[in-house]
């Protein structure tokens, strides 16, 4: 029995995927548990203009993350913090600082999670972060750690 995915499935499919299973399977626990549509031609219709419609959000969203990938690596965002005299930083720069910088810096709110600082930030100076915007999409930027 043909069936469409609506939702991901382990060891099956993903979602907006035509897979082939046993009838029981599909009568009793996909369609049941609205993992699965029978594929029908208007239902195959359906699914196919959703799949359009998602692909035209995702080049819209990548558009949108092409554009401020390149604000962000136009120039190096600064980060204030407590210096000493030999230029040791007192305590440490947190993915919530940067975060904080570039919304005030560069307009963008980035979600600190998704920020990720390469290696250790002990003194000041010029830094690498890495920004995961998802499906594989990772930007390195440089910060600068300066006085407050």
């Amino acid at each position: 029995m043909q069936v469409i995915l609506i939702k991901d499935v382990d060891n099956l499919g993903s979602a907006h995927e035509m897979v082939a299973v046993k009838p029981g399977y599909a009568r009793n626990y996909l369609i049941p548990q609205k993992f699965a549509i029978e594929a029908s031609s208007s239902n195959t219709k359906i699914m196919e203009e959703r799949r359009k419609q998602l692909q035209k959000k995702e080049d819209k969203l990548m558009a949108e993350v092409a554009n401020v990938t390149e604000v962000l690596k136009a120039s190096p965002v600064k980060v204030g913090a407590k210096i000493g005299v030999s230029g040791k930083i007192f305590g440490s720069v947190t993915a919530i600082q940067i975060a904080r910088a570039i919304r005030e810096q560069k307009g963008y709110e980035i979600d600190r999670r998704r920020i990720t600082i390469i290696g250790d930030v002990k003194e000041a100076g010029m830094h690498k972060a890495s920004i995961d915007f998802g499906k594989e999409n990772v930007v390195e930027i440089e910060f600068e750690v300066a006085g407050e």
